[in-house]
C-alpha cells in the first residue's frame, strides 16, 4: 500500500467533464486519496490540449460531452501517429453503463471503466491497476490501447454493464 500512497502523492490527474460538479467531486475524491496535482477541462477539445501541456500521468474522462464526447477523445488520444501521448492511462467516468457502452469503451483503447455515482475506493482501486499493473499496449489492426482483457457474458439478454465481468 505504501507504493501506491507515494505513486499517488506523485500523480499528475487531468480531469476531463463538461459538468462543474462533477469535476469538483472528483477533485475532493483524489485529493482525498493523497493526489496533490489535478488538472481540469471543461470539454475535449481543451483535455487534448491540456494533455499536450501539462503532460499528465493519467486522465479522468466523461463519456457525454458537447462537441467533442469521451470516445472522440480516445480515439485522438490512441493515435501515436498524431498524437505526443498516445500510452495515457485512461479511466472513463461515465454514467452509462449499458453493456454496449463498456464494449465500445474496450474496444477504443479505455484502462479502465467506472460508472458514476463513484466511491473513493473504486477510484483508487483503478488508478492502483494503472499505476501499479499497467497492461502493455499494442497495436492490432485499427485498434492502439492496452491489452484489452477479456470479457465474457454472465446474462446474455440483458443490456446491463453489471452483468460483464472482466478477467485478468
Amino acid at each position: 500500500m505504501r507504493e501506491l500512497e507515494r505513486r499517488l502523492e506523485k500523480l499528475k490527474v487531468l480531469v476531463v467533464d463538461d459538468e462543474p460538479y462533477m469535476r469538483k467531486v472528483v477533485r475532493t475524491l483524489l485529493t482525498g486519496m493523497g493526489v496533490r496535482t489535478v488538472m481540469e477541462a471543461g470539454d475535449g477539445l481543451a483535455g487534448l490540449e491540456s494533455i499536450r501541456r501539462n503532460l499528465p500521468d493519467a486522465v479522468i474522462l466523461d463519456w457525454s460531452m458537447p462537441g467533442m464526447d469521451g470516445p472522440a477523445f480516445v480515439r485522438m488520444v490512441r493515435s501515436p501517429e498524431t498524437f505526443p501521448l498516445p500510452d495515457i492511462p485512461i479511466i472513463m467516468l461515465t454514467g452509462h453503463g449499458e453493456r454496449a457502452k463498456v464494449i465500445e469503451a474496450v474496444e477504443i483503447g479505455i484502462n479502465e471503466f467506472l460508472l458514476k455515482p463513484v466511491s473513493t475506493k473504486s477510484l483508487r482501486d483503478r488508478l492502483a491497476a494503472v499505476l501499479l499493473q499497467p497492461r502493455p499496449m499494442i497495436r492490432s489492426g485499427d485498434y492502439y490501447g492496452p491489452v484489452p482483457r477479456r470479457f465474457s457474458d454472465v446474462q446474455r439478454d440483458s443490456d446491463d454493464a453489471s452483468t460483464l465481468v472482466f478477467l485478468n
